[in-house]
């Protein structure tokens, strides 16, 4: 099985990207799910934050106030290192669970794992190949202030807190750009989807 690894920064269409590939026939994971089952209520990631953190950023039915939480570490560099390494381990624990399961059940197929914070962790190196994910910096705001319905300046904040598109793409075996939109990206995706099947 072909482990490939999908990052990108905040906004730039990785989960566009994701469904192409999915309509492929390749098995996808969102680690965004994956990070929200390690903390989900009554988990030891939820117990691990709340003794860091303080029982403040619970919603009153417990579970992890997510939006609270977001406004904390984004801007304490501090505290976004100390929730990462919370959840990070816990996250890429279920991810092996989940590739070796896919292995066993197709072992000629194509596994994509899909992680924001892939290349700042480290947890890139455990794939066969990487793809980043990238458009033009103005569109990357523009998606951002509207999916979010942020400002401006809470969106280049949050832009900001992430390693930078064009360091990230230092990284990357392949790149796909989102800038021109659905039908382009899709076309990318296609033309990605083959090479990678060769090689798989």
């Amino acid at each position: 099985m072909l482990k490939i690894g999908l990052t990108g920064s905040i906004a730039v269409g990785k989960s566009f990207v994701c469904e192409c590939f999915c309509e492929l026939g390749c098995h996808v994971l969102d680690a965004d799910k994956t990070s929200r089952e390690v903390v989900a209520k009554g988990t030891a990631g939820l117990a691990e934050i709340v003794r860091h953190f303080g029982e403040d950023i619970l919603l009153e039915n417990c579970e992890l106030d997510r939006k609270k939480m977001g406004s904390i570490v984004f801007a304490d560099t501090e505290k976004r290192e100390l929730l990462n390494s919370i959840i990070h381990p816990r996250v890429i624990e279920s991810q092996n669970v989940w590739i070796a399961k896919q292995a066993a059940d197709d072992p000629d197929g194509i596994a994509i794992i899909d992680a924001a914070l892939m290349i700042e962790s480290g947890g890139y190196r455990r794939f066969d190949k990487l793809i980043v994910v990238w458009c033009r910096p103005d569109i990357q705001l523009k998606r951002l202030m509207l999916r979010d319905s942020l400002s401006e300046s809470d969106a280049l904040a949050r832009i900001a807190a992430q390693m930078p598109q064009d360091e990230k793409k230092k990284f990357a075996d392949h790149l796909i750009d989102t800038s021109d939109g659905f039908d382009t990206t899709r076309r990318s995706v296609e033309e990605l989807y083959k090479t990678l099947k060769n090689s798989a």
